[in-house]
């Protein structure tokens, strides 16, 4: 199956490290707010979740979710979850160490939307 959602390795290395001190991790793509479309970092749980949110799958063990609305634009897309150095302006958890998580993307081609991994919805 082809993965909605990736991750670059100096991005699984700052999640192991945050993994080490928080416990169990989760991410949500933001939509606008704070600090523009930035995938925000949670310790599992800290994010209320809404009724209208997908899991497009799991990078390192944590699950990756989206608001269904945004969904509708990045359908076609496959997200690989990057960091960069510096702060960002949001709440996730890897700011104070002064880093953020980067969202880049890249168009499906034919053969992966046809095997793309399934969606969850929240209460699923």
């Amino acid at each position: 199956m082809t993965p909605r959602v990736l991750i670059t390795p100096e991005a699984a290395e700052l999640i192991a490290m945050l993994q080490s001190k928080f416990g169990a991790l989760m991410f949500h793509q933001s939509g606008g707010c704070c600090d523009g479309s930035q995938p925000m970092c949670f310790e599992k749980g800290d994010f209320k979740l809404g009724q209208s949110d997908v899991c497009l799958g799991t990078i390192e063990g944590c699950e990756f979710w989206m608001s269904k609305d945004q969904f509708e634009y990045w359908q076609h897309t496959q997200l690989i979850i990057h960091v960069m150095e510096g702060r960002g302006s949001s709440f996730s958890i890897e700011i104070p160490y002064g880093k953020r998580f980067l969202t880049q993307s890249r168009m499906f081609v034919l053969e992966e939307v046809e095997d793309l991994e399934p969606l969850r919805f929240h209460n699923d």
